[in-house]
């Protein structure tokens, strides 16, 4: 078995026993307990926002709470010593918790609305929205000691990367959220319940520009943990 194949099981055994794959189902439940009430005809409007809900609750909130799981149970200290690379540790939680995301929405969508929406621009919103919110809630994570110190730190970021909510609403369609890289995931969940039809040119741009931050953030990431993970833990 690989490293990455053995912190992938590793990483799927520590998200069970933290409950946090039953927090998502739970989640998922809620944002149905949600949509359901609401007339059939007005549920693939809410959509796109309950989406961007999950993608909040799962992919910045759940990275972060395994951090600081991980530094009370002293794990993360001992996985620097282990042959394990950075990149094998991060991107099995990240593909765990993009899975968990995808298929709460997935459930959620078809439950509320059967087939009727578009299923790759559900997909590609759902993970590309995942993976910048697990980054950078990666990222706000590491330099504190205590979750409740962070949600405070927390409130900053996550309220930027809301931002679009407010262009897809219409309450403030300023080309500069364009900057903000939860833009384009919104808008494609936005085209998965017809609620937008995108130019070929913001196809393009939401797919490439939160890729990029994603690679850009990753990096950022693997810097910050070694100074906060590896200096701290003495490992050099």
């Amino acid at each position: 078995m690989t490293r990455f194949a053995s912190a992938l099981r590793l990483e799927v055994t520590i998200q069970n026993r933290q409950k946090f794959l039953h927090a998502g189902l739970f989640s998922g439940l809620i944002w149905l307990a949600v949509l359901l009430p609401m007339p059939a005809s007005l549920r693939p409007v809410a959509e796109p926002y309950v989406l961007v809900g999950d993608i909040s609750i799962i992919g910045f909130f759940f990275i972060g709470a395994t951090v600081f799981f991980e530094k009370q149970e002293r794990t993360i200290g001992a996985i620097v010593s282990t042959p394990l690379r950075f990149w094998e540790y991060l991107t099995a939680k990240l593909t765990v918790l993009v899975l968990i995301s995808l298929f709460v929405a997935v459930v959620v969508a078809t439950v509320a609305d059967g087939f009727a929406y578009h299923p790759v621009p559900l997909v590609g919103g759902v993970v590309l929205g995942t993976l910048v919110m697990l980054a950078v809630g990666f990222i706000s994570s590491l330099p504190f000691a205590s979750v409740t110190d962070w949600f405070l730190a927390a409130t900053i970021p996550l309220a930027v990367l809301s931002l679009p909510v407010l262009y897809l609403s219409g309450v403030w369609p300023n080309p500069v959220l364009y900057l903000v890289p939860t833009q384009g995931p919104l808008l494609l969940l936005g085209a998965a319940f017809d609620q937008v039809t995108l130019a070929p040119w913001q196809v393009g741009y939401a797919v490439a520009y939160p890729a990029v931050w994603v690679a850009g953030l990753c990096w950022v990431a693997k810097a910050m943990f070694g100074h906060y993970v590896i200096e701290r833990s003495g490992v050099l």
